[in-house]
């Protein structure tokens, strides 16, 4: 999925679940690569399998919280977000910058932002999401991230 190629992915990540059967990592992926594609109900849907499979797994949950945070769900992605952030000990800077998006959107009473600024997803190692405003740090910015 770093090279952008998502259908792809999805189809790899299909084949793999006919393989390997319902895991949360196959589950995962598949909603990681359909939250890039901005299919945002299947990948709530099939991210939510993946956390119910492995609650513990701090990627799926920031990628989860993200999800609901694309639908405007903003106060139940707060708490994926925040479970993330704690099981992650706060060492990724994409979780932490998550969970403050989150709660700044819970602080902001109709969930968008004043200046009326676009947000996107951005891909960073380890199968980890961020979102960040459309005039932020560019794709290839974010992969050169640690």
């Amino acid at each position: 999925m770093a090279a952008g190629e998502y259908e792809l992915a999805l189809d790899a990540f299909t084949r793999a679940y006919l393989e390997e059967g319902p895991k949360p990592e196959v589950f995962s992926s598949l909603g990681s690569a359909n939250l890039s594609l901005g299919r945002l109900g299947q990948a709530e849907d099939l991210l939510r399998r993946a956390v119910d499979m492995e609650p513990d797994w701090p990627e799926a949950l920031n990628n989860l919280g993200l999800a609901l945070l694309q639908q405007g769900k903003a106060a139940e992605a707060e708490q994926y977000l925040r479970r993330a952030y704690a099981l992650d000990n706060g060492e990724s800077d994409a979780i932490r910058d998550n969970l403050r998006r989150a709660l700044e959107m819970l602080e902001n009473s109709d969930h968008t932002d004043a200046d009326g600024t676009a947000y996107n997803l951005v891909q960073y190692g380890g199968g980890v999401y961020r979102i960040q405003s459309a005039t932020g740090a560019s794709a290839q910015e974010a992969e050169q991230q640690p």
